[in-house]
């Protein structure tokens, strides 16, 4: 009898002991990582490619050099070319005016053959590339550069305006000063036989007195 009880006062007292044990071990732990590891911050986008033209306006028959950055290592970039004409007549190709007031009108110069309107550049280990272009049209031309592996695109304007030109010599533009200096001589020799005249009439009437 005796025994019993000291069983039963034991197994209570195991009892008591692993409640709160149990209760512990129910509760949910925090992982070691979210506890130990800092928060990572979020990737950053890569730098956006960029083309540039190292003078935004020039006049035909002049060359350009393209620039782009930021594209894919050592990748082969396709370049594309749109013109698009412009609304008014380019600078420098007013009419010749004739002296009567009517105008001749100016024909274009050919300085080379068709620059192409799409061709490729290759960027070294950093992404860069130049390319020299020379335009053979007038009007806005827009660069487009689209890199091969990496995707990137960028894009740049360039003005090509009309070279000026001398003003075209014609028959009547000739015909003024001709006339006007065959006017001074004319007057000139009037003059100098007006003079001989005057001196020669004085010389006489020196003489009869």
């Amino acid at each position: 009898m005796r025994l019993s009880r000291i069983i039963m006062a034991l197994t209570v007292g195991l009892a008591v002991v692993a409640v709160p044990t149990a209760a512990g071990a129910a509760q949910p732990q925090p992982t070691p990582s979210a506890t130990t590891d800092p928060p990572q911050p979020p990737p950053y986008p890569p730098t956006a490619a960029s083309l540039t033209v190292n003078r935004p306006t020039i006049f035909l028959g002049e060359t350009v050099v393209l620039t782009g950055t930021n594209f894919g290592p050592n990748e082969t970039v396709d370049i594309t070319v749109t013109v698009t004409p412009f609304a008014a007549p380019a600078a420098g190709q007013a009419p010749a005016r004739r002296s009567d007031g009517s105008t001749v009108a100016m024909a274009p110069v050919a300085y080379q053959a068709s620059a192409p309107l799409s061709f490729t550049a290759y960027t070294n280990g950093q992404g860069r590339f130049t390319r020299n272009y020379k335009p053979s049209v007038t009007g806005l031309l827009t660069f487009t550069a689209t890199g091969r592996e990496s995707g990137r695109t960028a894009s740049t304007e360039l003005r090509v305006l009309h070279k000026k030109q001398p003003l075209p010599v014609t028959g009547d533009s000739l015909g003024t000063p001709m006339k006007l200096g065959g006017g001074l001589v004319g007057a000139g020799a009037i003059m100098l036989l007006l003079t001989l005249a005057w001196r020669r009439r004085q010389r006489l009437g020196g003489a009869a007195h």
